[in-house]
Order: C-alpha cells, then sequence, then structure tokens
C-alpha cells in the first residue's frame, strides 16, 4: 500500500487525523487548501473548512513582504495574490479549535497550529512560519525550523498527486533530500510537538502541535503518474 501522508491532526479530532493544510496554484489563482493533498481530497464549505478561522497569508518578495487576504469559496480560501519568480508565499491559521485530553483527572487544553508554503524555484530561503520548511537553494534538499533554529531528527513526507510518497529524516544540521524523479508538483510535510506549553489568546495550553507543508514544482523528470481518484470532502479512508 502506497504511504499515505503524514498525519497532521492526530489529536486534532478524530474526523480529520490525517489532513493538513498546502498552498496551490492554478494560473495566478493561489488557494490554501484543507485534506489530504495525496488522496486528492480537499474539505469544502460547510464541511471541515468550517473549522478555520482566520488563516493569514504572506507574499515574500524581493522587496520586502505583502500581507495577503483570503476569500473564503467553498473549495478552500483563495489568496489575493500569486508568487513572481523568485517570491514565496506561506500561510497559516493561529485560531484552530483547541482541543482537550483528560489524564488522571486533569482536563489539558492543546493547539494545532497547520501552516503551509509556497516557493516558485528551489533557490534557497529564510525560515518564516514558527515551524517552516524550505528549499536550500539545492535540487531536492531542503531544511526544517523550529523557532529559526534548524531540527535534527525531524520526519518529512513527499509526496506527488498520484498519491506516491516518501518520507526521510532530517539530518544533525536539519537537513534532507529528496530525489524527486516526475515533472511534477511535490507536497513536503512534516510536524513537531512542543510539550513546553504556552497561552494562546489568553488561554493557558500545555502542547502545541506544529504541522507545516513546503509546495514546490520540479519542472524537469519523468511524465507524471496519473492523480489519484477524488475523495470526497468529509470522507473517512
Amino acid at each position: 500500500m502506497k504511504k499515505l501522508l503524514l498525519s497532521l491532526a492526530v489529536l486534532a479530532a478524530p474526523a480529520v487525523h490525517a489532513h493538513h493544510v498546502w498552498l496551490e496554484q492554478d494560473g495566478k489563482t493561489v488557494r490554501l487548501q484543507f485534506g489530504e493533498f495525496g488522496l486528492n481530497q480537499r474539505e469544502t464549505t460547510p464541511g471541515l473548512l468550517d473549522k478555520f478561522g482566520a488563516p493569514s497569508a504572506t507574499l515574500i518578495g524581493t522587496s520586502g513582504e505583502r500581507a495577503l487576504t483570503l476569500d473564503k469559496t467553498a473549495k478552500g480560501f483563495v489568496l489575493s495574490g500569486a508568487p513572481a519568480a523568485g517570491e514565496s508565499i506561506v500561510a497559516e491559521d493561529g485560531n484552530y479549535p483547541t482541543w482537550e485530553s483528560t489524564k488522571d483527572g486533569k482536563v489539558s487544553t492543546h493547539v494545532w497550529a497547520p501552516a503551509a508554503r509556497l516557493v516558485t524555484s528551489f533557490a534557497a530561503q529564510q525560515p518564516k512560519l514558527t515551524f517552516d520548511i524550505v528549499p536550500t537553494g539545492k535540487a531536492g534538499q531542503f531544511k526544517v525550523f523550529y523557532k529559526g533554529q534548524p531540527q535534527p531528527k525531524i520526519a518529512v513526507n513527499a509526496t506527488v498527486p498520484s498519491g506516491w510518497s516518501k518520507e526521510a529524516t532530517t539530518d544533525a544540521q536539519g537537513e534532507v533530500h529528496f530525489d524527486l524523479p516526475w515533472k511534477s508538483v511535490y507536497v513536503l510535510e512534516a510536524k513537531y510537538t512542543d510539550k513546553t506549553g504556552g497561552e494562546r489568546a489568553g488561554t493557558p495550553y500545555a502542547s502545541a502541535s506544529y504541522v507545516t507543508s513546503l509546495t514546490v514544482n520540479q519542472t524537469m523528470g519523468l511524465a507524471p503518474l496519473p492523480a489519484a481518484p477524488v475523495l470526497a470532502p468529509g470522507a473517512e479512508h
């Protein structure tokens, strides 16, 4: 069986236990999607897309950064801009609903922080998101950061629309390398849980689960495999 994408919300809610967010571009339109990229599943509204509060997005260009607006549609959030060559976009939702767990009679609150990045090339990028995957400037090589620091021993999953995926682990410098055989869009995904606790919007929490993705387009290689059959929104697998 083909390896599925890493779980984004194992602890968030059973109905979305393997969901994640990613940015995808179709012509000049960029959308923030919620679902499972490798299963060709995109959540809609009304439905699981409504769990999002107010995601934000930033275009990072050669002349600086610019906030983008997001328009919620039936099939994802449409961004107000698209990256030119050499630019990138990051997006995140800091208001996704919290969830609770109970252990030995004690109730703890937890947060889930999904984020995504879209790049136009393999040119080196600096981290921007709290938990981020960026290209290093070498084809197929990427680096994972948490709060600006390289993160070793992080599992990263690379997936294409057909559902094919491959997992690798970052080295001591936080770097990971993938052979990207197909001329295709790839989505890389990783997760990190910080158990030190904190506070969000005045509410204390015991742990924060970060999941981030990176969308990159490989312009050379073998002809891509057909995309996986569409999986209906809300469907479990």
